[in-house]
């Protein structure tokens, strides 16, 4: 088993029994004996003077872009990053008056689009020239270290599903994020990592021997977060993406769907390391609660030829070929924006939608962003913390 940066921390946290602490966390925040930082810290004698809490809550409680209101009493305060505005992302800089370190230690999913890595972003700009440490407890990225997938972001599609530079897959860790954006962002700030042992860029999430927490209420399983970075396209879409079901995002759906249909069309862009299984199925909650649907359930056969982004894609474009009078790009706020469609928002620009609707041979489409991925490996390696 892997050892995470909170482990590392606890070997030597005689160092910080002096510090005023803020934490950056939520239920995945655990040792390797699943306790919780906040808890362990304590116990080795270490204050927590205060905890920020994501999206979704301190244990995951909401539902995406849901206000998170109601927090436990854990003996210390704890503030919610996400409430019913933009501004409610950043931290109250009178907060911060009584800090002079930060520790964040949240499971990343290794997507562009995954809030918790933009709340450290956003944490980052926030603090930047104020004499407070900003210290990520790394911890792995499920998906490996090497593989990159997908467009860069386009600097005017910024938004909380979107702040990094940096293709859908990344490729990154936390800690390696963190360092990548204070030097394209030039922030005024003191960073530090606290690095894993034993983890290699080669690793998925199964082979870290760390037990899976579910970081956020629909990434139940690793599973998941390896068919998110390209079935999160289907929020922006009026198709289900599985919520509402056990198995989101691997389940994807919608009323007008002749799953055979579409699996046989799918087939056809030749897609590597996926099947395409007919299915039917009922969301509990969520789009097209109660109602049986026709969809998609995802396969995923071999984990090195996969591409997530691509079949995300690639499942948007058959839509589109076989129900093109009733697909449809949704509008509407997303994320606090209310300008951009949220498919555009998550692809990081609007070309893909476009070609899509224009009919644009799949086949070239899947390839528009070679380009970007390999300008991105190119500079990637620069802030990599592990071989």
């Amino acid at each position: 088993m892997i050892a995470t940066g909170l482990d590392i921390l606890l070997r030597m946290s005689e160092r910080f029994q002096n510090r005023k602490i803020g934490l950056i966390v939520n239920q995945s925040s655990v040792t390797q004996y699943q306790q919780y930082s906040w808890n362990v810290l304590k116990e080795r004698g270490i204050q927590v003077n205060m905890i920020f809490s994501p999206e979704h809550g301190l244990f995951a409680t909401e539902q995406d872009q849901i206000a998170v209101n109601y927090q436990p009493d854990l003996g210390c305060e704890v503030v919610s990053l996400y409430g019913d505005s933009a501004e409610s992302l950043l931290p109250d800089k009178a907060l911060l008056n009584n800090l002079d370190l930060i520790l964040f230690d949240i499971q990343d999913v290794g997507s562009r689009y995954y809030t918790y890595i933009n709340t450290l972003a956003l944490f980052m700009e926030a603090v930047s020239g104020m004499d407070i440490e900003i210290m990520v407890l790394d911890r792995p990225n499920p998906l490996g270290g090497e593989i990159v997938e997908g467009p860069l972001l386009e600097p005017a599609f910024r938004s909380f599903v979107g702040i990094f530079p940096v293709p859908v897959r990344h490729g990154l860790t936390a800690g390696e994020l963190a360092f990548f954006y204070r030097d394209i962002k030039k922030l005024d700030i003191n960073l530090s990592v606290i690095k894993m042992e034993g983890w290699q860029r080669s690793m998925l999430f199964p082979e870290t021997g760390l037990p899976w927490i579910p970081p956020s209420p629909n990434m139940p399983t690793f599973a998941t977060a390896e068919v998110y970075p390209g079935m999160c396209l289907f929020e922006g879409i009026n198709a289900s993406e599985g919520r509402g079901t056990t198995t989101p995002f691997q389940l994807s759906g919608a009323p007008f769907i002749k799953p055979f249909d579409l699996a046989r069309c799918c087939q056809q862009y030749g897609l590597e390391g996926v099947l395409f299984r007919p299915v039917w199925f009922k969301p509990t909650f969520h789009k097209f609660c109660g109602e049986v649907i026709g969809g998609i359930w995802l396969q995923v056969t071999d984990h090195s030829r996969f591409r997530s982004f691509a079949t995300g894609v690639a499942m948007t474009a058959a839509l589109n070929e076989l129900y093109p009078e009733e697909l449809q790009f949704l509008n509407g706020v997303y994320e606090f924006n209310d300008t951009i469609p949220a498919f555009d928002l998550l692809a990081g620009s609007s070309s893909i939608r476009t070609s899509i609707l224009n009919g644009c041979n799949t086949g070239i489409l899947l390839e528009s962003w070679k380009g970007d991925e390999a300008e991105f490996l190119k500079i990637k390696p620069d802030f990599h913390l592990y071989a």
